[in-house]
């Protein structure tokens, strides 16, 4: 090797190290941004900036994929444009959790992002109009579990989509290629999404309205009163403790 074509190797290295290190810092302000001061805007900003850093980091790409429903779950959806923009912003988010798949196929977060992107945009263009990307959901949740046994996400998103499911009737979803939806199974997955992370309130509150439509109530009721006592985890817990505080009232003799 000449020493110019050395040079040129130690600069290229050195490059990559640099670009490394940018990435990292620029995604754990990403995170602070994203889950503990809830400035989903700033936490973008972070990520695409990384992503000029490192467009191929699988870190950087499903991050990337959460910030766009972060965002486009929060915004005005009175009219048609404003539900445009929506939609728009969900197409993005599945198309970013598309590429942190290639980017790495044996990483479960990236299932677990397109599975959210796919069941926003199959709620957003209404379920029984969406079924492949309710398939796709579900499928996605699974591989993310064969991944990592541990993933609570995977496991409420699925919880999830067994209870939105089974508010149709299983002779509706037969030949729609759903019949596999049962409420039974969504509370084992809400259970264990339970289970591996008990102090977030949004996995709570889902479990008890499924338990609630099952006139499950005893059950409901064990969920809706210990989010009480639990911590903000999410830009919006406050809303969904007080949501949960109506639910408990409503049921208050069942």
């Amino acid at each position: 090797m000449t020493f110019r074509s050395f040079a040129a190797a130690a600069l290229f290295a050195a490059a990559l190290t640099l670009n490394a290190q940018t990435a990292a810092s620029l995604i754990a302000e990403a995170d602070r941004f994203a889950t503990v001061t809830f400035e989903n805007q700033k936490a973008f900003e972070k990520l695409q900036a990384a992503e000029k850093a490192e467009p191929n980091n699988y870190e950087v790409l499903w991050r990337i994929s959460r910030s766009y429903v972060d965002i486009g779950e929060h915004l005005p959806g009175n009219t048609d444009a404003e539900k445009e923009k929506q939609l728009e912003y969900y197409q993005k988010a599945l198309d970013y959790a598309n590429k942190a798949i290639t980017a790495n196929p044996n990483g479960p977060t990236g299932y677990v992002r397109r599975a959210i992107a796919n069941g926003r945009v199959a709620l957003f263009k209404g379920v029984w109009s969406a079924i492949d990307f309710v398939k796709q959901t579900k499928a996605d949740c699974e591989k993310a579990i064969q991944l990592d046994p541990n993933d609570n996400v995977a496991y409420y998103v699925l919880g999830r989509t067994h209870a939105k499911l089974c508010e149709k009737s299983k002779w509706i979803r037969v030949p729609l290629g759903l019949g596999w939806a049962n409420m039974e199974e969504s509370f084992t997955y809400y259970e264990k999404a339970i289970a591996l992370r008990p102090n977030f309130i949004m996995f709570r509150l889902d479990a008890a309205k499924a338990y609630i439509a099952e006139e499950e109530y005893a059950k409901a009721k064990e969920h809706l009163i210990a989010v009480a006592a639990m911590p903000k985890q999410d830009e919006d817990d406050d809303k969904n403790r007080a949501e949960a505080k109506e639910l408990l009232q409503s049921i208050n003799g069942k």
